[in-house]
């Protein structure tokens, strides 16, 4: 099983750009020591569309290196199939426990192309696969009945599910709750958890959801104020702001990702205010 609080981890930048290792480790730590149980290492909110592959191996490497039990996974999917192959060759040499492939953006496959990118990427791992349904960002919705025919799909494991329509359970594979705000309705559908951006922050409340069936929704209601303040803008950009502010220093943003106004800085501390997380700084 692919489950529990799996946090969607942001890439540590240092003030040259560059990927800074020690920050790197330092917040693996951090988000394994407070409710995370697993690593999303190199998604969309790791700006693994701004890294280059051999950074990208680099941090799956340190990862693993430090994770220690707790499951890793590397984003490896990209809109190129051949590229997407490549990085998950790479991630499996590198130990990580499974890959997050997200539909192929942009291109807007058919039906039959996305079945034959997730069957050419499948046989290039022996590590389980989760498919990745985003439609915002790929412009492209895989209805249950073809993520179930993914399921078939010999290494397919689990689905990180980011739309809020048609929630549901797929035969033969895992649900995992892609957006903050619809772990606890994943939960109650059958799920077996999330990966998740708010849970940099409030991840042992996070794990309470999961833990805790008959309190999840009084629990995520009162989080409900600061999964909105992470959406004030671009994710990742406001987590990476809310981060720098409670002292777990993240650095930047990539371009074309810019720096959260100061407009949207007070969004974001408002509520790192109401959750008593700005106390320790």
């Amino acid at each position: 099983m692919i489950g529990g609080i799996l946090t969607a981890m942001v890439t540590p930048f240092a003030d040259d750009g560059g990927l800074d290792e020690e920050r790197a480790v330092r917040l693996i730590h951090h988000l394994l020591d407070n409710g995370s149980d697993g690593l999303v290492l190199t998604g969309s909110t790791g700006e693994a569309a701004t890294m280059t592959d051999e950074e990208m191996f680099r941090l799956w490497e340190l990862g693993v290196a430090e994770a220690a039990d707790a499951i890793v996974i590397a984003g490896t999917g990209t809109n190129d199939t051949r590229h997407s192959v490549e990085l998950t060759e790479r991630a499996t040499e590198a130990g990580v426990d499974a890959v997050l492939v997200v539909t192929p953006y942009y291109v807007r496959p058919n039906r039959r192309g996305i079945v034959a990118h997730y069957e050419a990427v499948a046989a290039a791992t022996d590590r389980p696969v989760v498919v990745y349904n985003i439609p915002s960002r790929t412009a492209t919705d895989m209805p249950n009945d073809l993520l179930a025919e993914l399921g078939q799909i010999e290494n397919v494991a689990a689905v990180k599910q980011a739309r809020y329509e048609d929630m549901a359970p797929i035969d033969g594979i895992d649900l995992l709750a892609g957006n903050d705000d619809i772990l606890a309705k994943t939960m109650d559908i059958g799920g077996t958890g999330g990966i998740l951006v708010a849970s940099h922050l409030v991840g042992r409340e996070m794990r309470r959801i999961v833990d805790e069936p008959d309190r999840r929704h009084e629990i995520e209601d009162g989080l409900r104020d600061l999964y909105e303040a992470l959406t004030v803008t671009t994710n990742p950009i406001p987590v990476k702001a809310a981060l720098n502010m409670v002292g777990v220093q993240v650095g930047g943003l990539r371009l074309p990702l810019v720096e959260a106004t100061d407009e949207e800085k007070a969004v974001v501390r408002e509520a790192l205010e109401r959750h008593e997380l700005l106390a320790a700084v």
